[in-house]
Parts: C-alpha cells; structure tokens; sequence
C-alpha cells in the first residue's frame, strides 16, 4: 500500500484544538479536496470553526491470508472519522449532541475477522454496482455478463466479493479547508464477471462545517461496464448500539420511489409517494408508520427502498436529499449529492447475531443508511437513469453528509 505517512506518523496543522474521543494523542493532517460543500445546510450545520486538521494513520488488523489493514482516524477539532482501507470503510463517526456530548453515531466492529467473514455493509465503499441486479445477469452491447449471486436469486453490492472486500490504496489529501484521504483500487476486467478494468478513486473529506464530502471518480479501459458506487454507513445518532431509530425524525425530498417485488427488485414503476408511508415531504418520525399494512414496508419488513430525488441541482450538482434528527440528543445529519436517488434502508435484516464496537449486539431496526445511488438494477431497466460507463468517458459522483445539532 503506498501513501505518504509511515505507520503511526502524524502530521499536524496549525490549530489549538485537540481530538475527538477516539483520536486523543495527536492526529495530523491537512486535506488537498475541494473546499466546497455544495448547498450544505447552515441551520443544522454546527458552523464554521477553526479547530486544528488532524490525520492518524495506525495498524487495524490483518487478514487471514498475512495483509495488513490499516485505520486512519482524521478530524476537525469536533467531528472525528475512523476509516479502513478495508473495503475503504467508514469504521467510525464521533460527533457531538447539542450539549457538546460527543458519541460515535455508525456501526461498525473492532477487528478485522469480523469484517472479513461478516457481510453487513457496515461503512463499506460499495462496487462495482450498488444494489441489487436481478438474477446478477445483464447485457450491454449484445454481450450478456453474469455475476455471482448472494443475496437469494439476486447480485448485491457487486457481488460475492465487491470492493467491501477489498484492501484499497491510501492517500492522505491536504490543504487549509478539509482532511482526509483519497483511496484507490484497480479491478480487473471480469472480476465478479463485470466487464472492463475498471480504476476507481474515492475521496473523503471532513471540511471546517463538519460535513463529509465523499467524491468517486471511476474510468473504464478494454470494454463498457456498468457502475454505481455508494458508501453503505449506518446511523444511529443516539449512539451507536443505543437501540431503536424508531423515534429518529426523517425529511426527505423524494417525489416518487421503484416499488420492488419479492426479491427487492425494482419492478420497473416509479410510483408517487404521496399519501403513502414514503412520503416524508414533512418532518415524520421513522416509526411512525413503518409497521402499516403496506405491501410495500411488508415486503422490505420496512423501509429498504430506492427514493428518486426531487430538488433542483445547485451550480455545484449537488441536489438536496435528506435530513435526519434525532430529539433527544439532537444530532442531524443533512445529505446533498449528485445522484438521483438514494436507498433509504431501516436496518430490517439486522437481527442481534452482529456484535459492533464494544461487544454492542445491533437488532432489527438499530440504525438506517441512506445510500446515494443510481437506481437499483437500472441495467434491465431501460427507463432508469443509464449507469454504463464507455473507454474515455469518467465517471464522477458527489455525497455530502453534514452533522449538526438541533
């Protein structure tokens, strides 16, 4: 793995500010990334300050066949990240409540066999395809390509192994606006049966507003493919591990969503959600209506449900999707992003058996994702945004996760 700090080197900036609970001793860094964080959300952002830029780059673990796996802990003076390049992994998020009471609000574990032998997503960088393909089989230019399934008849995330899987290069990024690292991994043409040598890079980034700018940039050589990266964090903020995200308060900017069939394959049908339990237009507390007799929340045993997105793109193309809240503590995170939609997942099929950071065991609706995305199985769907990606093209998407306090 190259990148330009030896195991356990820090570096620092200017600042008087020192770490969040889990990078306490002296983080380093400053982050070359674009200052720029779209139509990020001043009411629930906590504001612009000027805490010191940290990064730590320390050993995690090792896998089962010898290689190392290391964590790089950077932060802002308030907001602390923790991520793997395994699997390019967001493994922790510390943030404060309205009292200044700092928590790690995702899921995630503490040592490499979970992550290796377990398949829950936690933080993952996801690909080549995010979501489901039906019967991970396509055709693109008269070529029909088959990729593993795991997830009933159906292709997940990439597949048996897809880039969750994978141990990425890592770059630490600097400058006087945000920290964070750039990774990046090279997939071979037919790995999981994908066509194309596909190079991807995904920066993340923590910027002075405390918000996460995650930028992916992908080419393709030899052949066309189809892409669609996402990042697959859980959140609680309560804490990680607190319990139920029931009483969380959702606000999503979605005029429609694909209804799925019994596999959670879009049917083709991009359905209004208004006046159905989809439609979060207004301020509703996740619990309030997931266990109507819906046939849709019967199908997913909740929400697990692609949302096409509605706001207008700013002049950065990043489009309002998202803001969640949670009263008691009152932390938000608010999330912008160029894609056009976005699988809102209640945690249904967490069911106690994953044990996360500090022995917590997480149960069927302890935390939520909220992944941007193209829609799921768009290749065998003509009427969905296109996800092929041709020689010489780039492809380039933008999230943003801003954390406040309300």
């Amino acid at each position: 793995m190259s990148d330009q700090l030896p195991r356990r080197q820090v570096l620092r900036t200017a600042g008087a500010i020192g770490l969040g609970a889990a990078a306490a001793g002296g983080l380093s860094g400053q982050a070359q990334a674009s200052s720029s964080t779209g139509t990020a959300d001043r009411l629930t952002a906590m504001g612009e300050h000027h805490g010191r830029f940290e990064i730590r780059k320390d050993p995690f673990g090792t896998t089962s066949d010898g290689r190392e796996v290391d964590v790089y802990t950077f932060t802002n003076g308030r907001v602390t990240i923790s991520m793997l390049t395994w699997g390019a992994t967001i493994q922790r998020v510390e943030t404060p409540d309205r009292r200044g009471r700092t928590k790690n609000i995702s899921l995630g574990f503490d040592n490499m066999p979970d992550y290796e032998t377990l398949s829950p997503y936690f933080g993952s960088t996801i690909g080549r395809y995010g979501n489901r393909i039906a019967e991970g089989r396509f055709t693109l230019d008269g070529t029909t390509y088959q990729i593993p399934v795991n997830n009933g008849e159906n292709a997940l995330h990439g597949g048996t192994v897809g880039f969750d899987k994978k141990i990425w290069t890592a770059k630490v990024v600097r400058g006087d606006k945000a920290v964070g690292v750039a990774f990046s991994y090279v997939s071979p043409d037919g790995e999981m049966g994908f066509p194309g040598e596909l190079t991807t890079t995904v920066t993340y980034t923590l910027d002075r507003r405390d918000t996460l700018r995650i930028e992916y940039h992908a080419t393709v050589a030899g052949k066309a493919t189809v892409v669609n990266l996402t990042n697959h964090v859980y959140f609680n903020l309560a804490g990680e591990g607190s319990g139920s995200i029931d009483g969380h308060v959702l606000q999503l900017d979605a005029p429609s969503y694909t209804p799925v069939d019994a596999g959670l394959i879009p049917t083709g049908e991009i359905a209004p959600t208004a006046g159905t339990p989809f439609d979060f237009s207004r301020p509703t507390a996740i619990g309030k209506r997931i266990r109507d007799d819906h046939p849709q929340l019967v199908i997913g045993r909740g929400y697990d449900h692609n949302f096409v997105l509605g706001d207008e793109p700013d002049r950065h193309g990043l489009r309002y999707a998202a803001r969640f809240w949670e009263p008691e503590d009152g932390r938000t995170v608010t999330v912008h992003t160029t894609e056009p939609g976005a699988q809102f997942y209640s945690g249904n099929f967490l069911d106690g058996t994953f044990q996360g950071i500090g022995d917590k065991s997480y149960r069927q609706g302890d935390a939520f994702a909220f992944e941007t995305q193209h829609f799921p199985d768009s290749p065998n769907h003509p009427n969905f945004p296109s996800t092929v990606l041709r020689p010489g093209e780039t492809y380039r998407s933008t999230t943003t996760y801003t954390f406040g306090t309300k």
